[in-house]
């Protein structure tokens, strides 16, 4: 009998991490505290190119009031896709002064991408629905706490 290799013990456990909905080895994300209205929300911070390229894919579920804040800085007319990612998400648009441009609901595992109206340096995915149950609309300026590196941003 063989010993297994490194590299296949090294997949194997990146394969039970995945399935199980933790994040990928090695990626551990900043996280943030943002209030939206009077509600608290646990945001993960993807700040860089491969941070927001892997975003929630592979993810089984998010805690109540936990979701990933995409930061882009420059401001740009960001877009979403929902490729390998497993749960329905809401993604709210979000200009440099915490105001929504646009909320929109995305289905799992689809291709179909959501796009920001204008640009926009941040963008809040939740779990879907999770802004219309609280009353949070485009327009409002709700969204606190947000990172100043891009709030200087301009649009």
């Amino acid at each position: 009998m063989t010993k297994p290799s490194h590299l296949l013990i090294a997949v194997t456990l990146s394969l039970v991490a995945l399935l199980s909905g933790a994040q990928p080895a090695g990626r551990v994300l900043p996280t943030i505290s943002l209030t939206a209205g009077v509600h608290l929300i646990s945001a993960e911070v993807a700040a860089d190119e491969q941070a927001r390229e892997l975003g929630l894919m592979h993810r089984r579920g998010l805690e109540p009031n936990h979701g990933m804040l995409f930061v882009f800085d420059p401001a740009f007319k960001a877009c979403m896709w929902m490729h390998n990612t497993l749960i329905p998400l809401s993604v709210a648009f979000i200009d440099a002064d915490g105001r929504v441009v646009n909320i929109e609901e995305m289905q799992a595992q689809t291709d179909q991408i959501h796009c920001a109206r204008r640009e926009v340096p941040f963008a809040l995915e939740m779990a879907k629905g999770w802004f219309a149950e609280r009353g949070l609309k485009p327009g409002e300026t709700i969204i606190k706490g947000l990172p100043e590196r891009a709030r200087t941003t301009k649009n």
